[in-house]
């Protein structure tokens, strides 16, 4: 149920619950609209509706199809592992769990095939031990929970803002200041559904600190460390700063040297308190060879 403030009275209805309900599409919010799906003080309405101040809005979501998710001998490279859980360096292109289009050849899949029955299942059959995650073209450091208990206090230190992540970045652009902070509330991008972008009146809060590595001719390495993990996090700030990174063709100008493919991001350390022991563990994933060379080129 989505109550309709006055601020938002007159708007169309498919882009008033884009808005206010930011993990479905507007093209989505249309087909439910034609099935008959969304309520507007409990009557059916059209895509054309303009919502009035004080409109009780309901949404019925068909049950989703679930397929079934296949375990797959992919090669995982565990940077940490015991029995309650499993750092991995995630490769360049690899997707974290199935979603429509991407069912085979996910970290998911290989995870299945690696650790069989031992994944926690509190995000359900389509991200068993997943708790957090990283883009498809981000490489580094993953946490896997192997148990229900390990991903609940894992979960809690990601709400609380208590693990440790930095990242190491290349971003268009010389950064004239040494280290700084980007302190700017994100959310979905009004018009691109699938983009993120600052927005300060409908955003959550998220704040990223940087930190100039090396700065080179026309670019600059920098290492990222994260208070919140929004969505698309680091290279929406950077790219609201004027300093987008290499490679990111969402946010930046695109591929940096005409073969790179997605963002120059890398997860490389990533710390927590260990849920069973209580004492602090941190992990390094080393700079992926594809990074290393374009800073030697750099």
């Amino acid at each position: 149920m989505f109550p309709v403030s006055e601020d938002r009275a007159g708007v169309r209805i498919d882009k008033c619950l884009a808005e206010l309900a930011d993990s479905l599409s507007r093209t989505y919010i249309g087909k439910l609209i034609q099935e008959g799906r969304v309520l507007a003080d409990g009557r059916p309405v059209k895509a054309n509706y303009k919502v009035k101040a004080g409109d009780m809005l309901s949404v019925w979501i068909p049950a989703a199809e679930t397929p079934d998710i296949l375990a797959e001998d992919i090669p995982l490279d565990i940077l940490y592992e015991d029995g309650d859980l499993l750092v991995v360096n995630k490769p360049k292109g690899m997707v974290v769990h199935p979603a429509p289009g991407h069912y085979s050849g996910t970290l998911v899949n290989g995870l299945l095939f690696y650790c069989k029955d031992s994944l926690s299942g509190i995000n359900g059959v389509l991200r068993p031990g997943i708790v957090h995650r990283i883009d498809r073209d981000t490489t580094g450091s993953l946490l896997v929970c192997k148990n229900d208990y390990a991903h609940a206090s894992i979960a809690q230190q990601l709400k609380d803002h208590t693990i440790t992540r930095r990242y190491e970045a290349i971003v268009h652009g010389v950064l004239p200041r040494d280290e700084g902070t980007v302190n700017a509330p994100i959310g979905r991008h009004v018009s691109d559904r699938k983009r993120m972008a600052v927005d300060h009146k409908n955003g959550k809060e998220a704040v990223t600190h940087y930190r100039v590595l090396k700065r080179f001719r026309s670019h600059t390495h920098i290492e990222c460390r994260l208070e919140t993990g929004r969505t698309h996090q680091i290279r929406v700030h950077m790219s609201s700063i004027g300093y987008p990174l290499l490679g990111d063709a969402v946010y930046g100008p695109g591929r940096g040297n005409g073969t790179l493919e997605g963002q120059t991001l890398h997860a490389r350390i990533l710390g927590f308190v260990h849920p069973r022991s209580g004492a602090y563990l941190e992990t390094e994933a080393p700079l992926p060879a594809y990074f290393r060379e374009l800073l030697a080129a750099l």
